[in-house]
């Protein structure tokens, strides 16, 4: 017994020495303490030093001083630091290590795109941004250009429609033309074309190019700024990786207009109070009717790889979404394939790729449906008892919203192809030879059909209704390029030759006809609508086209990196233009100093960047439409004459000629300074801009005879707009396990309208008037005066209103009257005043523009925040000009209008456009939230990174403004109509998304 105690003792005690021993021997460690300074010898406090191949770390303190106890097993430590050169040093045996960091160079070797090239930060001499796709706006975006929101100074960006089909507006440096589009140019992968061009999961990064001297190598097209857009590429000696990225999301209206509801009315009508006739005893909510709780998913697979010489990039994504309206489904399919090849060991690279893509949205007219779901009487039921769509009758433009949407049928389909191929020849070194080919393919087709149900056609007497139109672009590209770099000692030189060809050709149709036996053929087989054969039937067709060529040159040259100087110029010949006025030169300089890299700032290692620039450059702008210099013809169902009998069709001119009609031309001076502190932890850029903006389109009238019509188009106005632009980004914190990093941006932007004549045509006036309030206002809304800043509000401004027994005697002229003050300081009564008493009420653009965008990361979870704002401008709230008064009954109408105006009265007078429904529209949004956590898949060998992410887009709103959203359309309906949030205009949404990233 004694003997099998013994042992059992002897294997307790054996065990419990193999496991203490182990335990002891891993236990073991090795203090260490030391200083980590930079090569100034400051003190570095935060640096982050981990023991090699554990995950036993620690930071320095304010001092720069750190102690750590390592394993027996490691044999190095790590030293990182952002801005700093990581540092790897070996223990051996010591206990004291002291470390001095070297700056890095983050971010000043980053390459950013430039016109037909790229060029090192360091040395760009341009107001140039670009941005990566880890710093893009993530979610649900509407497309490629709501990757930038909030992202880069003097880029606007807004969206302020919910309509999922919808695109965002893009502005860079304010509005620069008076008859066009203001919006930049966009170049996906040296190819032009727009937003939609590429589904956005599929961009690398996106390049800015914001001032003239930048834009100028693109001569007429560059006059508002270039987007740049880089795909995803394939890489050579990888072995084949598969990204698969989607997400699903929701949407729900940000805010609601609080109209009249049943229990409103009711209320009112038992109070006493002048309000909507009630139908039975109904209580339908108009707005829930035609929406709905909407699901939307994204998917985006990417498959790539590559030899030692060949590499290629296959990428899908499929998009479904649907806004809050019942008819807003939006379906898109997009797919790219590219494949590159290098031949005779580099001397010959071919690239070939094709990018197709494919649309489908609904055509029905949803923001009409939306006005009506406001104004319709929510007493009213949605159905008749015989089971037809109820309707009011004899009531204007008020028709039941459920049946204007579900009484309607439509489609609007895009097709996309792009064919594209480029050649690179390099015949020696330094020497790169280019040539880029591109074939695009547009085709549109938009169908329509209102059923015999439809109040259209029930209240014409249509009988049925069908539409069909389409459209067909097609858009031929070739461009050769030399490229030649040589460095020789300090100098470096880049050249930079090119040759440009591009054809657009364009042309559309469009039918219409009515009085169909049945609805089941739609738009399907509209010939056989009776309308054909009593005239009411419509057809009609036109086609366009216009060439471009030019050739360019630059030259970018560099003395150590110190001196910097790019010179560019640019010859385009365009079809638009007049005979006598085919082509025109657009030249550019720049010039750049890097300070820090003088021997005076040798001592001085704070600075790792500190560059002055400037840059002047000429731009241009096209003529809208092709054919502006020549006589146009017409040839209408209006333009007959009774000759011999019968009605003789003929043709008469519908515009005279201008052989010197001519492009746009843009000439601007940016000034700039860039600069990177304490190793790029703080970095940041500023611009200041001055653009005049000559030889502007106007159509001008002239006598008739001698000429043959009596307006001509001519380059004559003069604009002037100028801005400043700040941008700062830095990391505040930095440690092992958490880094902040935060970005601001602020900007400013005025824009002046010169003139609209010279000795040759004169403007008749002082001013234009632009923008238009509808019935039954029937007002302009804006009004620029030569030599005053565009966007102003132009019309009465509105101080008091009448009530009984006050001063304005309102026994004779009632109550509920405007009081307006004239720009003299006079005040009258609305009835009294006359056109001449309008004056400027306030200005839809913003002074200035802020945004603060915020990254957070935390071991494996990342949480990014973006916020921006727009300040000192006004809105003119087209929903309470119109539907809060008691006067627009029969009508439903906003709680609000029963509010007493200036707290004296409820209004009753005519809908009027006066200066109380012109708000302040200063706003700063919480714009996107998202958060994220990477998981660790080091021990997966079948997945090598996954993501999941949950976000939300426009998450909050602080705001005085009373309408809807503050973020309204830049441009308006012309694009000098801005701040004007219409009536019709669908409500902007509140977007819940969940996603996840994988790859393989």
């Amino acid at each position: 017994m004694r003997d099998k105690l013994y042992v059992r003792k002897k294997w307790i005690l054996a065990f419990l020495f193999m496991a203490i021993v182990p335990f002891g021997v891993l236990a073991q460690t090795k203090s260490i303490t030391g200083t980590v300074s930079d090569r100034g010898g400051n003190k570095l406090p935060g640096v982050s030093v981990l023991a090699k191949g554990t995950d036993v770390g620690t930071v320095t303190d304010v001092d720069g001083k750190y102690s750590i106890n390592i394993p027996a097993s490691s044999t190095a430590l790590v030293f990182s630091f952002i801005g700093m050169e990581p540092q790897e040093v070996e223990v051996k045996n010591q206990s004291k290590i002291d470390v001095v960091l070297s700056e890095s160079v983050v971010g000043l070797d980053e390459v950013v795109a430039i016109g037909y090239g790229t060029q090192r930060k360091s040395d760009l001499t341009s107001a140039s941004v670009s941005v990566k796709s880890d710093n893009f706006v993530q979610g649900a975006v509407k497309d490629a250009g709501q990757l930038l929101q909030g992202k880069i100074a003097g880029l606007s960006i807004s969206s302020s429609s919910g309509n999922p089909a919808d695109g965002v507006e893009i502005m860079l440096r304010g509005i620069n033309t008076l008859n066009g589009s203001s919006s930049p140019l966009v170049i996906v992968d040296g190819i032009p074309g727009d937003l939609n061009t590429v589904a956005p999961q599929d961009i690398e990064d996106i390049s800015v190019l914001k001032d003239g001297s930048a834009a100028a190598i693109y001569g007429t097209r560059g006059g508002n700024g270039v987007i740049i857009i880089k795909t995803r590429k394939g890489q050579k000696n990888a072995g084949l990786t598969v990204d698969y990225s989607a997400y699903v999301s929701t949407q729900m209206y940000a805010k609601k207009n609080e109209v009249l509801t049943a229990d409103d009315v009711f209320r009112l009508k038992a109070e006493g109070y002048n309000t909507l006739d009630t139908i039975g005893n109904n209580h339908t909510d108009w707005l829930d009717q035609i929406s709905r709780t909407p699901f939307s998913h994204n998917h985006d697979l990417t498959v790539r790889g590559g030899t030692s010489t060949t590499s290629f990039v296959g990428t899908f994504n499929y998009q479904s979404k649907q806004g809050m309206n019942l008819k807003s489904d939006y379906e898109k399919y997009t797919a790219r394939l590219e494949m590159n090849h290098t031949a005779f060991n580099g001397l010959l690279n071919i690239n070939i790729g094709l990018l197709s893509g494919n649309s489908l949205n609904d055509a029905v007219d949803k923001n009409f449906a939306y006005r009506q779901s406001l104004i319709y009487n929510p007493t009213a039921p949605v159905f008749d008892e015989d089971g037809s769509y109820y309707e009011l009758e004899g009531i204007q433009d008020y028709d039941n919203p459920y049946s204007l949407l579900m009484a309607a049928d439509g489609s609007t389909k895009d097709t996309y192809n792009r064919f594209y191929g480029e050649i690179t020849l390099k015949p020696f070194e330094g020497m790169s030879a280019k040539l880029l080919v591109s074939r695009n393919t547009w085709y549109n087709k938009w169908e329509l059909a209102e059923s015999k149900q439809h109040i259209s056609t029930v209240r014409d007497g249509a009988n049925g209704n069908a539409s069909l139109s389409s459209s067909y672009s097609l858009d031929n590209l070739l461009e050769f390029t030399l490229d030649y770099r040589k460095a020789l000692g300090e100098h470096e030189i880049n050249a930079l030759a090119g040759y440009s060809y591009q054809d657009n050709h364009y042309e559309t149709m469009y039918m219409f006809n009515k009085d169909f036996l049945t609805d089941y053929y739609k738009y399907n087989n509209i010939g056989v609508g009776a309308a054909i054969l009593d005239g009411g039937a419509k057809m009609s067709s036109s086609a366009q086209m216009n060439k471009l060529i030019g050739f360019f040159g630059r030259v970018n040259y560099s003395f150590a990196h110190k001196y910097l100087l790019t010179v560019s110029v640019r010859e385009d010949g365009s079809s638009k233009f007049g005979s006598g006025h085919r082509w025109g030169t657009f030249p550019a300089v720049q010039l750049g100093w890097n300070i820090n890299k003088e021997s005076f700032m040798a001592g001085v290692s704070a600075i790792n960047l500190l560059k002055l620039r400037a840059g002047y450059g000429i731009t241009g702008n096209e003529p809208k439409d092709p054919y502006m210099s020549l006589t146009l013809l017409k040839a209408d169902d209006k333009n007959y004459v009774y000759y011999d009998g019968k009605w003789v069709q003929i043709i008469s001119p519908k515009s005279n000629p201008n052989p010197k009609l001519g492009w746009e031309s843009k000439k601007e001076l940016n000034l700039g300074l860039d600069f990177a502190l304490w190793g790029s932890r703080i970095t940041g850029n500023i611009n200041y801009y001055i653009r005049h903006i000559d030889d502007m389109l106007w159509n001008y009238s002239v006598p008739s005879p001698p000429n043959l019509y009596n307006s001509v188009w001519a380059n004559v106005g003069k604009m002037e707009n100028k801005g400043l632009e700040i941008g700062i980004q830095g990391t505040p914190v930095k440690t092992k396990d958490f880094t902040w990093i935060a970005n601001v941006n602020y900007s400013t932007n005025s824009n002046k309208l010169v003139s609209l004549s010279n000795d040759q045509y004169q403007y008749d006036g002082n001013y234009l008037d632009y923008g238009y309030t509808g019935d039954p206002i029937q007002a302009v809304t804006h009004r620029i005066y030569f030599g005053s800043r565009v966007g102003d509000f132009y019309g009465y401004k509105s101080v008091d209103i009448t009530v009984a027994g006050d001063e304005w005697g309102t026994t004779e002229e009632g109550e509920g009257v405007w009081v307006i003050e004239n720009g003299e300081g006079e005040r009258k009564l609305m009835n009294d005043a006359t056109t001449d008493d309008k004056t400027i009420i306030g200005n839809g653009l913003p002074k200035f523009y802020i945004d603060f965008n915020n990254t957070f990361k935390y071991k494996g979870f990342d949480l990014a925040i973006t916020m921006r704002g727009a300040f000192g401008f006004q809105i003119l709230n087209y929903q309470r000009m119109f539907y809060e008064n008691t006067n627009a009954l029969p009508y439903n109408i906003m709680k609000s209008a029963y509010d007493k105006v200036y707290g004296k009265s409820v209004l009753t007078y005519s809908q009027e456009y006066v200066s109380y429904y012109v708000e302040d529209g200063d706003y700063w949004k919480i714009d996107n939230i998202s958060l994220g956590y990477t998981f660790d898949t080091n021990k997966i060998k079948a997945i090598k990174s996954l993501r999941v992410y949950g976000s939300m887009l426009n998450a909050l709103t602080f705001t005085n403004y009373k309408g809807l959203d503050p973020e309204v359309s830049r441009y308006g309906d012309t694009g000098l109509n801005p701040g004007s949030d219409y009536r019709d205009k669908f409500p902007t949404t509140r977007t819940f998304t969940l996603g996840l990233s994988l790859t393989f």
